[in-house]
């Protein structure tokens, strides 16, 4: 039995085979997470019994080959410390999934909080009743993963209270779920109400004869409350009467009216109304139905966090379904209901964790980019951790707050920026060993590079045999393709018309022809330039950075990044119709950024104006803020952030605020600025000459350069460049780098 057991572990073949099936799910898994999500991902790949067997396998496999090729040899050092990171990376993720926990923990400013909301889902069921005279209650809870592709669950729970027996089933899952109005002629009257209380859009629906508080302000319907706002309605007359000064506008006709402190006055619906920082609307007359969970349409699923999972609970012959609301960040419970004589409490949602500290929000602060209210660049929480010795603490990207065996991550924020949300993690042993494992893997690699006899090494000896011939089969395969490229070139009849020329063509004909000679652009590029972060450097330095963010190439149409540079400074219009900029990453894999802009499928090169609609609107400002709120956005956020970064950085080199390459005079800083912030007034210059210069000498510039593409002759755009360089050594000596650095960079 041993013999058969090692033969099986320690098999080449089966380790080959197994392998290949380990790298092929993980890529089938990150095709899911990219398709679905990472949810779906762990049901279907990486939670599944069999590929944790894998793993289990490989660390079996690990330690018999230590013994089976005597690897505690010196000259072997690099191989064992390979086998040994590899064991402790994939212990640590086994301590890191079935002990340790980790969640997210919502504060607001100015409060404290000690609790969190775990990571992972769990449905809680309470079944009350009597046993002996006397009420007991019963506990089930369980971990899930569900979403509306798979579930992963030990359900249904078959158990009993006090021997009766009953029966928790799953039934359905929506995604993106909220409590709405469910229409039916039998059921209450409503009136539906829609404010913004706190900046965000809430749905509220007050019943007939009830008396509501929204945001700490009543509302009273066809019930007369003191101190509230009260709505009347009798056949198709709608009135309102309320405590606070007001105003309102009709969206229809854009009729302003006033509403009078204590007035019983005609209810306007569909009208905007405002009174005492609250603004609300009455879109529609009573509606009859029932309060329920219902689901929330596509359009709105961006401010969705909650789901619903609906769930059969049978006792005997009696059924009741329910659907509970809830998902990550939410631990609260259904109404009781009686199924077949017991009582049933039921929960969706996280388990809430209590630290054995507290943790207080003073000030969070979050930084937009520049020209956008929805796209953010930075955030921060400034917090008081109170312990035995409270200490203030601020948490922000790659800043990590860790104590007691916790680490705090800054992962996103409330939507009115009055609160943060944090990552909690409690890994301590599992991190540890899985960074254990990392060093080791580095000191293993460095090992097999340059110390002991390692199969890597003869592999190399074997490489540096090959690399004549590599470069005869090389010199083969250059003219065969020359040869195959020359005789497409002189075949006229390919299937294709020639005659007619696309718009896109025609704009890359213009740029050739408003390219500038590369001796010139490189005097250019010789230019100092002060960036964002006040680092000084050769603009060719930024136009390469900039080409190669923007296109994913060093070079365009023929162009250097220089003349790139160049012709934006003198042709924006152009560049904003250009098909030039990558839209993401993955050179076209990525169709959901395509669909949303309109774009076929697979297209890697976009257009800037292709960002914008007929209205001139940024298409992918819905999207913007929920990728720019979290400091772990999944791909297709991570992709709307890179493109909005590009078409900022383009829209900077087109505007040519980019450009401070003249010093601002008297400045303790040694400031730099372009002439377009001169222009529009954000500093001053005493010196009128110097404005002058600063306003005048780029515009006469670019003229300069359009006169010498027409001659041929640059040098009056090289004096002017002359003069902008003695510029910047009469004012701006102080940062200038020298000259040998310039070159040399």
């Amino acid at each position: 039995m041993t013999a058969l057991l090692k033969k099986i572990f320690f098999s080449t073949r089966l380790t080959a085979v197994l392998f290949l099936v380990f790298a092929t799910s993980m890529a089938i898994g990150t095709f899911i997470e990219s398709k679905y999500s990472t949810e779906t991902a762990r049901i279907w790949i990486y939670n599944t019994t069999w590929f944790e067997a894998i793993m289990v396998f490989f660390v079996i496999n690990f330690i018999g080959n230590m013994f089976r090729y005597r690897l505690f040899r010196w000259e072997k050092w690099p191989v064992l410390t390979l086998h040994l990171s590899w064991i402790l990376i994939i212990l640590g993720a086994f301590v890191t999934r079935y002990i340790s926990f980790e969640g997210m923990m919502p504060i607001r400013e100015g409060n404290s909080e000690k609790v969190f909301y775990s990571d992972k889902t769990y449905l809680t069921a309470y079944v009350d009743g009597q046993i002996d005279g006397q009420p007991k209650r019963k506990i089930l809870q369980n971990d899930l993963i569900v979403t509306a592709e798979a579930l992963k669950s030990n359900l249904p729970w078959h158990s009993d209270y006090d021997g009766k027996p009953f029966t928790i089933a799953y039934v359905d899952f929506i995604k993106g779920a909220k409590e709405g109005m469910i229409p039916d002629n039998n059921g209450s009257e409503y009136l539906k109400i829609v404010e913004a209380g706190d900046g965000q859009r809430h749905e509220h629906y007050l019943e007939n004869g009830e008396v509501s508080s929204i945001h700490n302000i009543l509302f009273a319907l066809n019930k007369p409350t003191e101190g509230a706002i009260n709505l009347f309605t009798t056949d198709s007359l709608y009135q309102i009467k309320s405590p606070f000064e007001g105003n309102f506008m009709r969206m229809a006709d854009q009729l302003h009216g006033q509403m009078v402190k204590d007035s019983l006055q005609a209810l306007q619906l569909r009208s905007l109304y405002t009174t005492v920082g609250m603004q609300f609307v009455i879109p529609d007359s009573l509606i009859k139905g029932v309060y329920g969970v219902v689901k929330v349409p596509k359009e709105e699923l961006n401010d969705i966090t909650l789901d619903a999972l609906e769930v059969e609970v049978t006792v005997g012959a009696e059924k009741v379904r329910k659907k509970l609301l809830g998902g990550k960040g939410s631990g609260s419970f259904s109404e009781q209901f009686k199924v077949g004589g017991l009582d049933f409490m039921l929960s969706y949602g996280s388990k809430i964790y209590e630290l054995p500290f507290s943790i207080a929000l003073n000030d969070f602060i979050a930084e937009k980019y520049p020209g956008t209210e929805k796209g953010y660049a930075s955030f921060m929480s400034k917090v008081t951790v109170s312990d035995d010795r409270p200490f203030d603490y601020d948490i922000y990207m790659n800043h990590i707050l860790e104590h007691q065996g916790y680490r705090f991550f800054q992962s996103s924020f409330h939507p009115d920026e009055k609160g943060t949300i944090l990552s909690v993690n409690h890994d301590r042993w599992g991190t540890w060993i899985t960074y254990l494992g990392y060093f080791l893997l580095y000191s293993g690699l460095m090992g097999i590079m340059f110390f002991g006899k390692t199969r890597f090494k003869d592999l190399a000896k074997s490489l540096d045999k090959l690399k004549s011939k590599k470069k005869i089969i090389t010199a083969v395969l250059a003219l065969g393709m020359l040869s195959n490229v020359n005789g497409q070139e002189h075949n006229p009849d390919d299937g294709h018309d020639h005659s007619a020329q696309p718009t896109q063509s025609q704009i890359d004909s213009l740029l050739r022809a408003t390219m500038v000679s590369k001796e010139h652009a490189e005097k250019f590029g010789k230019l100092v330039i002060q960036d964002e972060g006040g680092r000084m450097k050769p603009i060719n330095t930024f136009s390469s950075e900039l080409l190669r963010k923007l296109s994913l190439k060093d070079k365009f149409n023929g162009m250097n990044s220089d003349q790139v540079f160049l012709s934006m400074m003198a042709n924006p219009a152009l560049w904003y119709n250009a098909e030039f900029m990558a839209l993401d990453k993955s050179r076209g894999k990525n169709d959901s950024l395509r669909h949303i802009l309109g774009l076929p499928e697979g297209q890697v090169y976009v257009k800037a104006i292709d960002f914008f609609d007929t209205d001139n609107n940024y298409k992918l400002e819905p999207f913007l803020r929920e990728a720019t709120a979290t400091n772990n956005p999944n791909k297709f956020q991570q992709d709307i952030k890179d493109a909005y970064i590009r078409l900022s950085l383009l829209d900077q080199a087109l505007q040519g605020s980019i450009v401070k390459i003249f010093p601002l005079l008297d400045d303790e800083n040694n400031k730099w600025i372009s002439a377009l912030d001169y222009r529009g007034g954000q500093y001053q210059v005493t010196d009128s000459l110097y404005g002058n210069f600063i306003k005048n000498a780029v515009p006469y510039y670019l003229m300069s350069l359009q006169k010498a593409q027409r001659t041929g002759d640059y040098s009056e755009a090289d004096k002017l460049l002359a003069a902008f360089l003695q510029n910047q050594k009469n004012h701006g000596s102080e940062v200038l780098p020298a000259e040998q650095k310039i070159e040399t960079e």
